[in-house]
C-alpha cells in the first residue's frame, strides 16, 4: 500500500478489498479500483481529499476465518436484482444481449453481529411507488424515461424515475451524448409524422413536450455546472430553442415551453449582473492558502473551476513564488506558470529542467501529480503545501518549519464562549455544506465526467472536518498548564454539546473524534481533573461514535432529527462507497438501475437536510467579529506524530 494513502482512502481500500475477495464469485463485484486512492507517484484514481476520520471508521475486530460484506447504509439484506431480461423499446434500437443474470436465491455472506445494520432494508423496486426500469442499455434507458413521461407525466412515480436519472446518468452517460440523445428525440417526432400520418397532432406535441420537460429538468438540476462552463454549457438549449422556434407555426401550443426555453439560453449564456460582480469582487481564498480576515468574513460562495485564485508554490529551499491560476487548470499550466516566475526570480538564475509538481504534507509525505491532473488545489491537506522540483530532488523535499515546530502557550478560546463558538462553527458548516451541489456526492464515488465536473466543494468540507479534529489537539496540547487544559476539556465537550443541539453532526463528531485522539486521550492527569459530569456527557457523546452494528448510535440520533441539519459527510460518502463497490453498474452492456435508484435515493436524503435554511446569527459587535474570524482561520498541527510528541512533553509515560 503506497504510503502517502490517508486514513479515509485505506479504509476504503480494505473493505473493497474485502469484498472483492468474498463476492466475486457471487457476481456482485465490480472491480473498478473506485474504492481506493493510491497517493503516490503517478496520481490516483480516487481524489486525494485528506479527511482524517479514522477513529468513527475504525474496524470492529476483524475475524480471519468469518467472510464479510459491503453493504448499503440502509439494509440488512444482499442487493435485490431487477429482471435482467429488457423489454425492447418501441423508440430505440434492440438492445444488447444480457449478460447472465445472477441466481435468484444467491445471498450475501453474512455479516458478524456487530456488523449488521440498525435500519430497515431499502424496499425493493416492487414495494417503492411508479415504474421500475429493468436492466438495459444507455441509450434505451434514456428512450425509456422519455415513455414513461409522455405516458404518465407529472405522476409522482414518474417524477422520481426522472429524477433517478437525472442524479446518477453521468455514472453510464456522458452528458454530452444525454444532451445528443435529448436533441435527436425532439428532432425525431416530425420524422416519425412524416412517416405515419395518422398519428394525431396532439400525441405529437405531447412526445415534444415530454422531451422539453426533460430537457427543463436537466437544466435544473445541472444549472451552476452548465452555467460556468461557457458555450459548451449553453450550446445544448441554444440549439434547442432554435429547433423549437420554428415549430412555432405548426405547433403553436408550444409557446410555452419555448418561451421557457429562450429563458434558460440567456440564464446560462448570461449570469445575472449581481452575481458576477460578487463573482469578481470576491476573494477566493481556500482554507489555508492567502487566508485574508475581511474575505473568511464574507459568507462563503460555491467554489467553480473557472475562480481564480491564489497560490503559493514552493522550491526545495523553500522559497516559493506566487501564481495566479483557475482552480480547475492542469497541473501543466501550473508548472508553466511557475517556470515562467522562475525565469525572473533573482533567487533562482538558472532555470531548471523538467518540473513535477508535489503535494508535501506536515508529515513528510509526498504526492506527485501527473500534468494531465486537473483541480488538484481542493486535495490539499489542512497543512499540506505545494512543491515543484526535478524528479532527482524529490528526497530532498521537506516540510515547511513552520509545519514542524510548535510552540507553547495559551489558547484564545479561553477568551471566548462556548456558545459563541459553536454558532460559528454552525453558521461556517453550513455555508460550506450547502455550497455543496448535490451531484459531487455522486461524482466524488463514482467518478463520472471526471473531467467536466469536479467535486470541489464536497472535497473542502472534508478538509473541514479533518482541520476541526487537528483543531481541538492543537489547543489542549499547546497549553502547559493543567487546570487550563481542564478547563479547555470542559469548553470542548461544552461546544460539542452545542453543536449537536444545533444540529451539526459534523462539528459534533470531529470535536468528539478530536478527543479522542491518541495524543489527547492519553493525558491521564488531564481528564482526572475533568468534572465527572463532564466525563459522562463525553462518554455518551463517545458511543455516537462508535462503528459498531453499521454506526447504529449515530443512525439512530440521525432519524430523530429534522432538516435542516448537517450530516457527518465522511459517512455518507462511505455508504455510498459500501452501495457502489456492492454489486455491479453493468451487466454487460446493461446498466443495473436499480442501483442507480438506491444511489438517487440517498442523494435525495441529502437534499431534504438541505430543504429549510439554517437559522444564521447576524451579529457583528467586535468581539463576534473577532470569534467568527478565528472558527474560520483556524490554526491547527495535523501531524500525529509531532502531536504525540507534545503530549508526551506534557505528561511523560512513567508519571
Amino acid at each position: 500500500m503506497p504510503a502517502g494513502m490517508k486514513p479515509l482512502e485505506k479504509f476504503l481500500k480494505k473493505q473493497g478489498t474485502a469484498l472483492t475477495r468474498h463476492g466475486a464469485g457471487l457476481g456482485l463485484v465490480e472491480k473498478s479500483g473506485s474504492g481506493a486512492a493510491a497517493l503516490g507517484v503517478g496520481g490516483s484514481k480516487r481524489r486525494a481529499s485528506l479527511s482524517r476520520v479514522v477513529p468513527f471508521f475504525r474496524e470492529t475486530s476483524p475475524d480471519s476465518s468469518q467472510q464479510r460484506e459491503l453493504f448499503s447504509p440502509d439494509t440488512e439484506d444482499p442487493p435485490s436484482w431487477p429482471s435482467v431480461a429488457p423489454s425492447p423499446s418501441a423508440n430505440g434500437p434492440t438492445p444488447s444481449p444480457a449478460s447472465p443474470a445472477p441466481p435468484p436465491d444467491v445471498r450475501s455472506p453474512s455479516l458478524s453481529s456487530d456488523e449488521q445494520s440498525s435500519e430497515e432494508p431499502i424496499s425493493s423496486s416492487s414495494d417503492r411507488p411508479g415504474p421500475a426500469l429493468q436492466m438495459d442499455t444507455p441509450i434505451n434507458l434514456t428512450l425509456a424515461v422519455l415513455d414513461h413521461v409522455t405516458r404518465q407525466r407529472h405522476a409522482p412515480a414518474t417524477e422520481t424515475l426522472v429524477d433517478d436519472f437525472m442524479l446518477t446518468h453521468p455514472i453510464f452517460l456522458t452528458s454530452d451524448r444525454f444532451q445528443q440523445l435529448l436533441l435527436q428525440q425532439y428532432r425525431l417526432c416530425d420524422s416519425e409524422r412524416s412517416l405515419e400520418e395518422e398519428e394525431e397532432e396532439e400525441a405529437l406535441v405531447m412526445k415534444k413536450r415530454s422531451v422539453l420537460s426533460v430537457i427543463f429538468r436537466y437544466l435544473d438540476t445541472y444549472r451552476e455546472l452548465l452555467q460556468e462552463e461557457g458555450d459548451r454549457g449553453h450550446g445544448f438549449p441554444k440549439e434547442l430553442y432554435l429547433s423549437a422556434v420554428q415549430d412555432l407555426s405548426r405547433f403553436p401550443e408550444l409557446v410555452e415551453d419555448v418561451l421557457k426555453l429562450q429563458r434558460w439560453t440567456e440564464i446560462l449564456h448570461n449570469p445575472c449582473e449581481e452575481e458576477k460582480e460578487s463573482r469578481k469582487r470576491q476573494v477566493r481564498p481556500l482554507f489555508r492558502h492567502f487566508r485574508r480576515i475581511d474575505a473568511c468574513l464574507q459568507p462563503r460562495e460555491a467554489f467553480r473551476g473557472s475562480d481564480e485564485i491564489f497560490c503559493r508554490v514552493y522550491t526545495p529551499d523553500h522559497s516559493y513564488v506566487t501564481i495566479r491560476s483557475r482552480l480547475s487548470c492542469k497541473v501543466g499550466e501550473i508548472l508553466a506558470l511557475v517556470r515562467e516566475k522562475l525565469q525572473y526570480s533573482e533567487d533562482q538564475p538558472v532555470l531548471p529542467g523538467h518540473l513535477v509538481l508535489v503535494a508535501v504534507s506536515s508529515a513528510g509525505e509526498k504526492m506527485v501529480f501527473r500534468p494531465t491532473d486537473e483541480a488538484v488545489f481542493t486535495t490539499l491537506g489542512v497543512n499540506t503545501h505545494l512543491f515543484t522540483c526535478e524528479p532527482s530532488e524529490l528526497d530532498t523535499l521537506m516540510p515547511l518549519p513552520e509545519e514542524i515546530h510548535w510552540s507553547p502557550g495559551d489558547s484564545k478560546l479561553h477568551d471566548m464562549s462556548a456558545e459563541e463558538v459553536s454558532n460559528q462553527l454552525v453558521t461556517f458548516d453550513w455555508e460550506l455544506f450547502t455550497c455543496v451541489h448535490e451531484v459531487e456526492f455522486v461524482c466524488y464515488v463514482f467518478h463520472g465526467e471526471q473531467s467536466r465536473w469536479r467535486p470541489l466543494n464536497l472535497e473542502l468540507v472534508l478538509q473541514r472536518c479533518s482541520e476541526v479534529q487537528s483543531w481541538v489537539c492543537t489547543e489542549v496540547l499547546q497549553c502547559q498548564s493543567l487546570p487550563k487544559r481542564v478547563q479547555l476539556l470542559r469548553k470542548f465537550i461544552k461546544i460539542a454539546a452545542l453543536c449537536k443541539q444545533q444540529q451539526d453532526l459534523l462539528s459534533f463528531l470531529a470535536v468528539v473524534l478530536g478527543l479522542d485522539n491518541p495524543a489527547l486521550s492519553r493525558l491521564r492527569l488531564t481528564w482526572e481533573g475533568l468534572p465527572g459530569k463532564f466525563r459522562k456527557q463525553f462518554q455518551q457523546f463517545e458511543s455516537l461514535a462508535d462503528p459498531s452494528r453499521n454506526h447504529k448510535s449515530y443512525r439512530d440520533l440521525l432519524q430523530t432529527l429534522r432538516p435542516p441539519l448537517i450530516p457527518f459527510t465522511p459517512l455518507l460518502l462511505k455508504d455510498l462507497t459500501f452501495l457502489h463497490e456492492s454489486c455491479k453498474t453493468f451487466h454487460g452492456d446493461l446498466v443495473n438501475f436499480e442501483k442507480m435508484h438506491k444511489v438517487a435515493e440517498m442523494v435525495r436524503t441529502i437534499r431534504r437536510y438541505r430543504s429549510s435554511q439554517l437559522p444564521v446569527d447576524t451579529e457583528t459587535s467586535p468581539s463576534h467579529l473577532q470569534t467568527k474570524a478565528y472558527v474560520r482561520q483556524l490554526q491547527v498541527i495535523d501531524n500525529q506524530n509531532l502531536l504525540f510528541d507534545m503530549s508526551c512533553k506534557l505528561e511523560p509515560k512513567d508519571s
